[in-house]
């Protein structure tokens, strides 16, 4: 199911506006998979999954008429249990994220993130108190895809 909802994004339409980022947020697209599910899965099958709506994106926007920067990106929201993608008119520098970032090409290791999370939520099943997760200043982990031909 998860691989084809991702596949799925391509479908959608696409909204690249830079002067209205809120409407860029229709692009949005948060995923999240029980964990009989993910355990079924390999993260080189949602990496490719992955890939594969990068490329046609990639062709969506080059059929646009729209000449500036395109970047698809995706994350692992920890909090949320998810993987979450969305495509932006801006560069993977510029993303629009509150909180520190770091720009990686490790898709790889973000879906197996997400794979291995036993506890998606971090919410204790019939409690309504977050797992608290251990203090640090790292940076969330966004592979970013330019989509400009």
């Amino acid at each position: 199911m998860l691989l084809k909802e991702i596949r799925a994004i391509a479908g959608e339409t696409l909204v690249l506006s830079p002067h209205d980022r809120d409407a860029e947020r229709a692009n949005t697209s948060w995923f999240g998979a029980p964990p009989h599910e993910r355990m079924g899965m390999s993260a080189d099958e949602v990496v490719t999954a992955f890939e594969e709506t990068a490329e046609l994106l990639r062709t969506q926007v080059a059929m646009l008429p729209y000449a500036g920067p395109a970047t698809f990106y995706v994350w692992h929201d920890e909090d949320a249990g998810q993987l979450r993608c969305s495509t932006v008119s801006c560069g993977y520098d510029a993303l629009p994220f509150d909180a520190p970032y770091q720009a990686t090409s490790n898709l790889h290791g973000i879906v197996k993130e997400f794979l291995e999370d036993r506890a998606p939520g971090a919410l204790v099943w019939g409690e309504q108190v977050p797992v608290p997760f251990p203090a640090g200043d790292a940076e969330r982990a966004v592979w970013v895809c330019s989509l400009c031909p």
